[in-house]
């Protein structure tokens, strides 16, 4: 029997300012691509996530991030938003679990709410520095977005949703994802927000040429909204 072929995917990070880029850019300009495409969410685990993980065999490739990398990082991101009119804010992340907003995406994803879960949680990171670590940042996005917010601000404490937050990440190491952004379509992989329009080309079936056509510069745009730390995965993970 042949093998099912997969979606179409893409691996975000909620931690990710890259991730946030692509986020903005996927959803804003191929709306098509963005409502056809499976979203997957990717992390630094915890140490009740990585013990199943271990279990597993599953090894992420997170990796010690060098005081060279992370300075690159703050400039490279000042550029890339003031190239989109954000002005970003960096939050400062102390002793963070990523686990708390995650899981709680799956949960608001479980509920019809996801794509309203994540640009919400992107805004209050990234235009708000807020610390969506914490489970009272998540129990508030649950309110905006018109859910319980003890369903939210609790995910991390069902073993379902940990469970399938598990799946998640041994998709990514499956897929061999590296770093995020990462889209996956076919036997293709594209990394890194510059990869999107190749990878927009790839899903529509359509020349890179028919897509760079189609594309705006900035100035040529509704500025993006914006009000107005932690830089990023470690081992390039954005």
């Amino acid at each position: 029997m042949a093998r099912k072929k997969k979606q179409p995917r893409w691996y975000f990070s909620l931690r990710s300012p890259y991730s946030w880029f692509a986020y903005r850019e996927l959803t804003e300009r191929y709306a098509d691509v963005a409502d056809a495409i499976e979203w997957i969410p990717f992390w630094e685990p915890d140490a009740v996530t990585q013990q199943l993980l271990d279990a597993a065999d599953v090894e992420l490739p997170i990796v010690a991030m060098s005081r060279a990398k992370n300075f690159y990082i703050l400039q490279d991101t000042a550029r890339l938003s003031k190239e989109r009119g954000l002005k970003m804010t960096w939050p400062i992340d102390k002793d963070p679990n990523w686990e708390v907003s995650h899981l709680a995406y799956l949960v608001a994803a479980r509920e019809g709410r996801g794509r309203e879960f994540i640009d919400h949680t992107y805004r209050a990171r990234w235009e708000e520095s807020r610390d969506i670590t914490k489970r009272e940042t998540m129990a508030e996005i649950a309110g905006q977005i018109g859910l319980s917010p003890a369903l939210l601000a609790d995910a991390i404490d069902d073993p379902e949703i940990r469970a399938q937050g598990v799946e998640c990440l041994t998709s990514s190491y499956q897929d061999g994802l590296f770093g995020v952004p990462f889209f996956v379509h076919g036997r293709e992989k594209f990394w890194g927000v510059e990869r999107l329009r190749p990878y927009v080309a790839a899903f529509r079936g359509q020349e890179i040429e028919e897509v760079e056509r189609s594309w705006q510069d900035y100035a040529e745009l509704p500025q993006f909204s914006a009000a107005g730390g932690d830089t990023g995965h470690a081992g390039g993970c954005g």
